[in-house]
Formats: structure tokens, C-alpha cells, sequence
């Protein structure tokens, strides 16, 4: 058969590739130019979305230029990060739409780790992905003597730039120091709000552990950190006022504390001087009666004597009483002997002088005085 006997398949099919072109593209015009595509597109709907669209671009640029480091300082003189800055722009609802997109895509990302085994999907694309290089590997080897995965190998490896890196780098630190410098603050008590805010969520979480899972945890702390301000900025003068009313009656209460607890001392302190006074005059008074009876004289304050008396007492005189005997008034004694002697037995009496010492010892004698006075003391 001649050559001109076959057809131009090449041009059948470049017709037809024309004409499913022109058909494709009369129907999306079609679609396009129809009015329930050009009020969808144009109409009132649509242009809410685009000013939305634009409203949440310019406040992501808003928040991204908030990145600054602020102008005020720790309680030590030490500046703190532009994370600072970012963050109290986010939770405070200064743009309310980025806001809303970081907290909604947090709950999501809770629920999404909770319910999708995350690392389990990354070891199965891991595998999957290096079984099918390996294989397409192998198989372009023997079929073909070269492999396929070789052939795709890239002239050079992709490398992180060190622009890049340092960057990144930078905002890891700057991310850890905001942490590590907010721990200190509150541990510290640079603000005693924050202190005691940070005090009753660490009690809850150590009271709901027991009962509420880790993914349950972060979900309410996330609520609070975002809710607790929202809650705040659309209550503040209520707040405020309570807030003011609780400072003033926690104030008082402290001030009458105070007061009552400086009344009692000093009461305290009081009888506390007037009782060792006593004691201590009671103390010296035993002391010296003591000494005076180790001495053998009596002390000035035993032995009183007033002049009233010997004023008053009669004079007793040598004529007052009766002259004594001259003689004898006893017969005299018998001189006879008796047939048996009388022996009176007499009970031997202890020599007391023997048993004490010709020099006592003056530490005894002290000792005896000073548990002799403590004896008056507690007898008293």
C-alpha cells in the first residue's frame, strides 16, 4: 500500500485536542458570564469574604510587626524577648481574627493528636517511601542496568542556608528565654497577681491529674489562657471594681490584725516584767536570808525591833528577885555500901562533831544554800 493510502492520524488527533479545548474553555465562560456565577463571584457574599481575607492579612502583619522588644524591664534591670511583645499582642484581642486562628488551630491540633496516632502514620509513609525507592531501585537494575532512583537523584543535596539557620536558631532562643524569664518572674513575684493566678491553676492541675488525661489538661489550659483575658477586657470595669473592693477590705482586716496582735504583745510584755520583777525581789530576799542563817545572824528584815517597844517595856531590876539559899536544903547522901551495885545502863549519845568536818568544803556549803533558796521559792 502506498504511502498515502494511510490516514493523518497526527492531525485527526490534533483536532480533536483543539476542539476539546475550545469546548472547555466555551464552558467555563459559560459558567462564568452566568448571573448565579457573577452574584456568587461579585455580589454581596463575596466581597464580605475578600474584605475579610484582607482584614485578617493586615492583622497577621499587624501582629508580626508587633514583634519588637518591648521597652520595659524585668524587676532586675534585664530586657526581655520580642516574644513578649507577639504574645501579649495575640492574647490581649488587639486583632481578634488572628487571635481566634491560633486558638482554633491549638484545639484542633489537641483533638488531632489525641484521636490520629501521629507517629504511627510517620513510620508507615517512612517505610512506604523507602520501599518503593528501593524497589524502583533493584527493578531498574536488573531490567534496565541502571537504577531508577539513582536517576532521580538530585545534582545536589538541598542544604539549610546559614541565613536561614541563624534565624531559626535566633528564634528558638529567643522562645526558650521567654519561658525561662516568665518562670522567674513568677516564682519570684514580680507581680502578685500573676503568682497567685499561676498558684490556683498548678492546684487544680494537681487535684484534676487524677481524673482528666494529659490531652484534657492542655485543652482547659488553652481555654483559659485565651478565654480569661477575652472574659476580662468585656467585664473590666466589673472586675476592677470587685478587684478594688477586695484590696480594701483584705487591707483592713489586715490593719485590725495588725493592731490587735501590738496590743496583746505589749500586754504580754508587760505582765512578762512585772512577774520577773517580783520573782527576782523574791529571789534576792531568800538569797540574803539565806546567807544571814549560814553566818548566824539573823537579817535585818527577820528580827525587827522598834523603838516603841523598848520605850514601853518595864526595867527589871536585881532587888525583883529572891537572895538564893546559903545552906543546904538536901540531906547528904548515904555512906552505907547495899548488897548489890545498881548499874544504870544509859543509851550511848552520837558525837555529832564527828561527823562534820573541821573545813567544810565552800562549794557544799553553796550548793546547800542555793538548793535551800530554790525550795523557799517553790514553797512560796
Amino acid at each position: 500500500m502506498s504511502e498515502g493510502a494511510y490516514p493523518d492520524l497526527g492531525q485527526k488527533a490534533a483536532n480533536v485536542k483543539d476542539a476539546a479545548v475550545n469546548n472547555a474553555a466555551g464552558a467555563y465562560n459559560s459558567i462564568a458570564n452566568h448571573p448565579m456565577t457573577q452574584n456568587i463571584t461579585s455580589g454581596p457574599a463575596a466581597q464580605a469574604v475578600y474584605d475579610e481575607k484582607d482584614k485578617t492579612a493586615n492583622e497577621f502583619r499587624n501582629v508580626m510587626d508587633s514583634r519588637k522588644v518591648p521597652d520595659h524591664t524585668t524587676a532586675t534591670g534585664q530586657p526581655l524577648t520580642h516574644y513578649h511583645s507577639m504574645f501579649y499582642n495575640i492574647l490581649s484581642w488587639q486583632n481578634p481574627r488572628v487571635t481566634s486562628i491560633s486558638y482554633a488551630t491549638i484545639v484542633t491540633s489537641i483533638f488531632f493528636l489525641r484521636y490520629v496516632p501521629v507517629l504511627r502514620y510517620v513510620f508507615k509513609a517512612l517505610y512506604i517511601v523507602l520501599g518503593i525507592t528501593a524497589a524502583a531501585e533493584v527493578a531498574g537494575k536488573v531490567v534496565l542496568g541502571n537504577g531508577l532512583a539513582s536517576r532521580m537523584r538530585p545534582r545536589k543535596y538541598y542544604t539549610i542556608g546559614r541565613e536561614s539557620l541563624d534565624a531559626c536558631l535566633d528564634d528558638v532562643e529567643q522562645i526558650i528565654n521567654f519561658f525561662v524569664i516568665e518562670f522567674q518572674r513568677v516564682v519570684f513575684v514580680e507581680n502578685i497577681y500573676a503568682t497567685i493566678a499561676a498558684f490556683t491553676s498548678a492546684l487544680f492541675a494537681y487535684l484534676l491529674v487524677k481524673f482528666v488525661p494529659t490531652w484534657g489538661l492542655a485543652l482547659i489550659a488553652t481555654s483559659i489562657v485565651y478565654l480569661g483575658p477575652l472574659i476580662y477586657i468585656k467585664n473590666q470595669k466589673l472586675i476592677d471594681e470587685k478587684l478594688s473592693e477586695a484590696s480594701t477590705v483584705i487591707n483592713q482586716q489586715t490593719t485590725q490584725f495588725r493592731d490587735l496582735a501590738a496590743q496583746h504583745t505589749s500586754r504580754a510584755t508587760e505582765i512578762a516584767k512585772s512577774t520577773a520583777s517580783e520573782y527576782t525581789a523574791k529571789a534576792q530576799d531568800l538569797i540574803g536570808q539565806t546567807k544571814a542563817r549560814t553566818t548566824g545572824s539573823a537579817p535585818a528584815t527577820t528580827t525587827p525591833t522598834t523603838s516603841t517597844t523598848s520605850a514601853t517595856a518595864p526595867s527589871v531590876k536585881k532587888e525583883d528577885f529572891p537572895a538564893a539559899p546559903s545552906t543546904e536544903p538536901f540531906p547528904s547522901a548515904p555512906t552505907h555500901s547495899y548488897p548489890h551495885e545498881v548499874v544504870q545502863e544509859t543509851t550511848p549519845i552520837p558525837d555529832t562533831a564527828a561527823t562534820i568536818p573541821e573545813n567544810p568544803d565552800p562549794e557544799i556549803l553553796r550548793a546547800e544554800e542555793v538548793d535551800g533558796v530554790k525550795a523557799d521559792v517553790l514553797a512560796s
